[in-house]
C-alpha cells in the first residue's frame, strides 16, 4: 500500500496528515509507518463517525474529519500528544486510555468532563469507546477513540427534567388555589347561581392569567396583559376602564394574585359599584420607581359616577383576597377606602420586589 493509496478518501485531515512533519513526531517519516499504523489511518480517516487514533507510548494523535468539531479551538492536535491535547481532563480519561493499551475495551456514555477548547473550562459531555489497536503479534500499539459528544442531549435531558418538576409545581400550586377559590366561593354565596357565577369568573380570570404566563414559559409576564386579561369577562364593559401606567413585567406569583385581585374589584363594581350604573367609570394606573430599587411601585383602582358607596358589613373571600393575598405576592401594602363617590384600591410595594425569584421546584 503506497501512501497516496492509504489516505484516500481521507478528506481534508488526509491532506493535513500529507503536509505534516512527521520526521519531527515519534511515528517518524510517513513513508517508514508499519502497516498495522497505516491500515488504522486508512480505516479512521475514511469513517463518518467521529474517531482519533493514538498510537504509541508517546500517544501520538490523528483524528478524522468528523473529529474536529470535538476539538472546538484548541491548537492544532495533528501529532500531538493525547495527554498534552485534553490535558484538563487527562486525570478523569488518562485510566481509561491506561486500560486500553493494557488491552481492555471501555465503553462509556454521557461521561461529564471538564474541558477547555474554547478559551474557558465548560462543562460537556460525551458516549465514547476507547479500544485497543494490535500490530501483527497480538501487541497493542495504539487505541480508537470512537466518541460522540452529546451535550447538546443531556442539557435538554436536565432541563426537561426541571421543566416537569416545574410543571408538577405550578399544578400542585394551581389545583391548591382552585381548590380554596372553589371552597370559598360556594361557602360565601348566598345562592348557587351566585356561587357559579362568581366561581366561573374567578375560573376564568385564573385561566387568562395562565394563558399569559404560558407565553413566557411561566416566569414573567407583562402587568397590562395580565390586568386586560383578567377583565376580560367583563369585556361589555370595557370601554368605561381606563387602563394606564409604563410596561412591567411581574413574577408568576404576582400574576396570579394581581388577576385574580382585578377579577374580584371588576366583580364588585359591577354588582355594587361604577360598571352597575350607565355613567360609572374605573381608572386603573400604576407608576414605577428605578428597576431593582428601594423606589415604590404604587398601582391604584378608582371608581368615579357610582352610587353612594358604603363599606361591606362582613369581609368575604374576595376582600380577604384583594387585602391579603395581594400584600403578600407583592411584599407590600395593600388599602380599600370605601369613600362615599367610589371605592378606592391602591397597592404600594418596592421596586425590588417585582419580579421577585419564587422558591425553586425540587428537581427530584
Amino acid at each position: 500500500m503506497t501512501v497516496r493509496h492509504f489516505l484516500d478518501g481521507g478528506g481534508d485531515v488526509a491532506a493535513r496528515i500529507l503536509t505534516h512533519d512527521w520526521a519531527a513526531s515519534p511515528l517518524g517519516p510517513i513513508d517508514n509507518w508499519p502497516s498495522p499504523l497505516k491500515i488504522a489511518v486508512s480505516m479512521l480517516i475514511n469513517s463518518r463517525f467521529p474517531k482519533c487514533l493514538v498510537w504509541g507510548p508517546e500517544l501520538t494523535t490523528i483524528y478524522n474529519d468528523a473529529f474536529r468539531p470535538i476539538l472546538g479551538a484548541k491548537p492544532e492536535a495533528l501529532g500531538r500528544s493525547f495527554r498534552d491535547i485534553w490535558s484538563e481532563a487527562w486525570s478523569e480519561i488518562g485510566p481509561i486510555a491506561e486500560r486500553a493499551f493494557a488491552g481492555e475495551a471501555t465503553f462509556i456514555e454521557n461521561f461529564p468532563l471538564t474541558v477547555e477548547r474554547n478559551g474557558y473550562p465548560e462543562e460537556a459531555w460525551f458516549t465514547f469507546c476507547y479500544s485497543p489497536v494490535r500490530d501483527e503479534s497480538g501487541a497493542v500499539v495504539g487505541i480508537i477513540d470512537t466518541v460522540m459528544e452529546t451535550t447538546q442531549t443531556v442539557q435538554a435531558q436536565k432541563n426537561a427534567r426541571m421543566v416537569n418538576a416545574e410543571l408538577a409545581h405550578r399544578i400542585k400550586n394551581t389545583l391548591a388555589v382552585i381548590s380554596a377559590i372553589v371552597n370559598q366561593s360556594f361557602r360565601s354565596a348566598s345562592s348557587l347561581d351566585e356561587a357559579h357565577d362568581t366561581l366561573s369568573s374567578r375560573i376564568d380570570a385564573l385561566g387568562q392569567a395562565h394563558a399569559i404566563l404560558t407565553q413566557s414559559s411561566w416566569s414573567v409576564a407583562p402587568i397590562r396583559a395580565v390586568i386586560e386579561g383578567a377583565l376580560s369577562p367583563h369585556r361589555n364593559d370595557l370601554g368605561r376602564i381606563a387602563i394606564k401606567g409604563p410596561p412591567i413585567e411581574l413574577s408568576a406569583k404576582q400574576s396570579l394574585s394581581l388577576a385574580l385581585g382585578i377579577n374580584e374589584l371588576a366583580t364588585n363594581a359591577v354588582k355594587y359599584g361604577a360598571l352597575s350604573v350607565p355613567g360609572g367609570a374605573i381608572a386603573i394606573g400604576w407608576t414605577l420607581g428605578a428597576p431593582d430599587s428601594e423606589e415604590l411601585f404604587r398601582l391604584t383602582w378608582t371608581e368615579k359616577g357610582g352610587p353612594l358607596v358604603a363599606k361591606p358589613k362582613r369581609s368575604g373571600f374576595g376582600s380577604r383576597l384583594i387585602e391579603r393575598a395581594l400584600a403578600e405576592a407583592f411584599s407590600g401594602d395593600t388599602t380599600v377606602d370605601y369613600a362615599p363617590d367610589g371605592v378606592r384600591f391602591e397597592l404600594v410595594t418596592k421596586m425590588i420586589h417585582l419580579r421577585a425569584e419564587e422558591p425553586a421546584a425540587s428537581a427530584a
